[in-house]
């Protein structure tokens, strides 16, 4: 199965970028995927057990498609959408761009999802409510391009997806859709939070609220958006979304395009911001690393600054599924090297003298 896959990501690889996901997409669906190994690295956030600590990121399964597929690859849980609640097609194409000599992906997609009552179908085929028995599926909310009252639409998605999904993202960090950063500034961003939590203040058994955020932010910006998660009850943030920056040494002739880039370059700027996020919650919030991990010890470098969780999807681009296990192989070696006995005691390492 092993060779499979590598032989069918260097096929996937002369396809342009997009036409090479959604043949992903199918193919995942369709194809007998091998149960993944015994569980391994467990660690128990909010009331949920996680069998490990490596996650799919947003934005391959926008309209949880393969979500179970992906947990049968051996990821600890998947994280699905961006979903907004109407459909829309997102920007013109080419709008996704391989850049190989970086191990980097630009993106300028644009929240293109089937909507809400679509995905919901889905999630409510696949298990019961939230409970991670069938295994960790969360829902990454965005808005609708045209919509003026942001909130209302993050209000719809929790309404629609809090009794389906483990825990619901709140995306204002996408560079692609306008004015959508805009959100993170304090009093934009209490606000939103605010009438997040009263959307969830009708369901039986809220699922976690987490915030996803960008690494272009000012100082000033993270201390806000710290301050404003303690104060403002949300569960979790996720460090960090795409980065607009372009940084020195690129290499692909596709540098230049407008939109996120991931990858590779932005591990050490993501994994700071992952640090300093950790500082300024004093450890209190959970934390989601992503960005730029494509080795169990660029994973481990991750929780030792503050992640209790983690999520990647460009490495896969490159490497395969198979890193999933290799990461996961990885960090079990490089816990019992530094005498943890669990994950949890690892968080976070790097800040304590």
């Amino acid at each position: 199965m092993t060779d499979f896959y590598r032989f069918a990501g260097s096929m996937l690889r002369l396809l342009p970028a997009e036409a090479a996901h959604r043949l992903t997409i199918r193919l995942l669906r369709a194809l007998p995927l091998p149960p993944p190994p015994p569980p391994s690295l467990p660690i128990r956030l909010w009331g949920r057990e996680f069998p490990n600590p490596v996650g799919l990121a947003a934005g391959f399964d926008k309209n949880a498609e393969v979500a179970d597929a992906m947990l049968r690859l051996g990821f600890g849980f998947v994280e699905i959408g961006s979903v907004t609640p109407l459909p829309q097609p997102g920007n013109p194409r080419p709008r996704l761009f391989r850049l190989p000599e970086d191990q980097a992906v630009i993106n300028r997609m644009g929240f293109n999802n089937e909507g809400l009552d679509a995905v919901a179908r889905r999630l409510a085929a696949r298990r019961p409510t939230g409970d991670g028995r069938s295994g960790i599926v969360g829902a990454n909310l965005g808005k609708n391009k045209l919509t003026e009252d942001a909130a209302a639409d993050y209000e719809k998605g929790i309404r629609a997806l809090a009794p389906l999904a483990d825990y619901l993202v709140i995306n204002v960090s996408s560079p692609n859709t306008p004015g959508l950063r805009a959100l993170q500034g304090r009093a934009p961003l209490e606000a939103l939070v605010a009438r997040c939590r009263g959307a969830l203040g009708g369901v039986a058994s809220p699922p976690p609220l987490l915030l996803k955020i960008a690494p272009d932010l000012t100082a000033e910006d993270l201390r806000d958006i710290a301050e404003t998660a303690l104060a403002g009850g949300l569960d979790g943030l996720i460090v960090s979304n795409t980065t607009i920056a372009r940084p020195d040494g690129l290499k692909s002739p596709h540098q230049g395009e407008t939109g996120g880039l991931s990858g590779a370059p932005l591990f050490e700027p993501s994994t700071r911001m992952l640090g300093e996020v950790f500082r300024l919650t004093g450890g209190r919030l959970p934390l989601i690393g992503v960005g730029g991990i494509a080795s169990a010890a660029q994973a481990y470098a991750k929780i030792r600054a503050g992640a209790s969780l983690l999520q990647l999807y460009s490495a896969l681009v490159y490497q395969g599924p198979g890193l999933v296990g290799e990461i996961n192989r990885g960090l079990a070696a490089l816990l019992r090297r530094d005498g943890f006995a669990t994950l949890a005691e690892a968080v976070g390492a790097d800040h304590r003298p």
